[in-house]
C-alpha cells in the first residue's frame, strides 16, 4: 500500500532504500580490490538524495557549495556554520552513503587544537561520517590531531583551491620534477599522518598514477587521470545544471543537461499558467453535485460579488 504524504514530503518509500550502508571497512575492501570509488559532490537535500539513490560510494559535502548553491565568488566566504548547515540537509538524504565534510578556510588553519573542534563540529551537528582539509606536509599534524581523536580524515593535496591566492590562480601542480616531488611527498605525509584516503586535484594524470602506486590508501582524483583510485566530480557540473556559456575546466564531463530541462518544463508551466491550460481537469479535486448546489445556495443568499474568476 502507498502511504500518502504531503506533496513536499522529501524521502519516498524508505522500504525501497535496501543498499548497505558504506563505511571505511566498506572503501578500504574496495581499494584493496581495485575497485574504483564513485564520489560526487551534494549541497543539500535532493542533489544528495540522488546522488546516494543512483548508488555513490562516497557523497563530499564541499565547499563548493558557496559557489553552486550559495552564489558566493569563491569558497573562502563560506563559515563552519554554513557548511554545518548544508551537511545535515545532505546526511537527512543519506541512507548508504559514506559523507564527508569539508573544512572550510579559516576553520583549521590556526591550529590543530582548532581544527580538531571544527571536525567535531562537523561530526556531531552536521553528522558527516569524516572530514575534508586542504594541505600536504604542513598540515599531517592536524591531520594526524583529529584522526586520534576518531575522526576520520580525507585529506586534498596537488590543487588547493582555498589556497588559490597563494598558488597564482588555479593552476596544474606537479608539472616539474620539484612540483611532482613536493606533490608525493605532500601525499606520503597526509597518508603518514592518518588520512584514510586523499583527493589529488589537476596533477598530470602520470604523476598522480605514480603517486597512486607510492601510497597505501586510496587516492580520488580531480583532473588527475584515470591512475587514481577513484574520482570525484561536482554534480552541478556533471549534470550540467548551468546556463549555457559557464566556463568549465577541462577534467569536467558533463553528463547530462539539467539547465535546459529544467528551462523547459519551467517556460512550458508559465505558459499553461498563461493560458488556463493549467491546471486541467485532473489536477483538481472533485465535489458532489449536491455538495455544490447547496454551496452555491449559501452564497447566492449571502450576495455580493467580491471578485471575478
Amino acid at each position: 500500500m502507498q502511504v500518502r504524504h504531503s506533496s513536499h514530503s522529501p524521502m519516498g518509500d524508505p522500504s525501497l532504500m535496501t543498499r548497505k550502508k558504506v563505511t571505511l571497512t566498506t572503501l578500504a575492501s574496495m581499494y584493496r580490490k581495485g575497485e574504483p570509488i564513485a564520489v560526487l559532490t551534494a549541497h543539500d537535500f535532493p542533489s544528495a538524495h540522488v546522488a546516494d539513490a543512483a548508488g555513490m560510494d562516497i557523497i563530499l559535502v564541499g565547499d563548493s557549495l558557496a559557489m553552486v548553491a550559495l552564489g558566493m565568488p569563491d569558497t573562502s566566504e563560506i563559515t563552519l556554520d554554513d557548511m554545518i548547515l548544508h551537511c545535515k540537509s545532505v546526511a537527512r538524504a543519506t541512507s548508504a552513503a559514506f559523507i564527508v565534510g569539508d573544512l572550510p578556510m579559516g576553520s583549521y588553519e590556526i591550529s590543530p587544537e582548532q581544527a580538531l573542534a571544527s571536525a567535531i563540529r562537523l561530526v556531531k551537528e552536521g553528522h558527516v561520517q569524516a572530514v575534508k582539509l586542504e594541505g600536504g606536509a604542513e598540515m599531517a599534524p592536524t591531520i594526524s590531531k583529529i584522526t586520534r581523536a576518531g575522526i576520520p580524515v580525507l585529506g586534498h593535496i596537488g590543487l588547493t583551491p582555498q589556497r588559490q591566492n597563494a598558488l597564482g590562480g588555479f593552476r596544474v601542480q606537479g608539472k616539474t620534477v620539484a612540483g611532482a616531488q613536493h606533490v608525493l611527498q605532500d601525499a606520503l605525509a597526509v597518508q603518514e599522518a592518518g588520512a584514510f584516503g586523499m583527493v589529488v586535484e589537476a596533477v598530470p594524470a602520470e604523476v598522480a598514477a605514480l603517486i597512486t602506486q607510492k601510497l597505501s590508501v586510496p587516492t580520488i582524483g580531480i583532473g588527475a587521470g584515470n591512475g587514481c583510485s577513484g574520482q570525484v566530480l561536482v554534480q552541478v557540473d556533471m549534470t550540467g545544471h548551468f546556463p549555457p556559456g559557464r566556463f568549465l575546466p577541462k577534467f569536467v564531463k558533463q553528463y547530462g543537461n539539467v539547465w535546459a530541462e529544467s528551462l523547459k518544463a519551467i517556460e512550458t508551466y508559465k505558459t499553461e499558467v498563461k493560458s488556463r491550460a493549467y491546471p486541467a481537469a485532473e489536477h483538481t479535486y472533485p465535489i458532489s453535485k449536491e455538495v455544490l448546489e447547496a454551496f452555491e445556495a449559501t452564497t447566492s443568499a449571502e450576495g455580493g460579488n467580491h471578485g471575478k474568476s
